[in-house]
């Protein structure tokens, strides 16, 4: 039975460090330019230059996290069915 209690315990942990840190900080780095808003292309000399821009995160170099994406969800149709 304690490993039960352990195992949710780990859970409720886990669950709450992730919707403290969607709260504290709601963006996060772009998975496809890592953040850069950009990709990284090399010349023919094997210089690095500067790509494209994003279409992912459109140069920005931010992306919304999935637990505040899903916040901002639920509170949009809570607010639509309330008023």
């Amino acid at each position: 039975m304690t490993l039960i209690l352990l195992a949710i315990a780990c859970l409720a942990f886990v669950t709450l460090g992730y919707s403290g840190l969607c709260a504290a900080s709601p963006f996060g780095k772009c998975r496809k330019c890592r953040g850069m808003g950009h990709q990284l292309k090399t010349d023919r000399k094997g210089r690095l230059k500067r790509g494209k821009d994003c279409r992912r995160c459109h140069a920005t170099g931010k992306r919304i996290r999935a637990g505040r994406w899903l916040y901002n969800r639920w509170a949009r149709i809570y607010r639509a069915g309330t008023e």
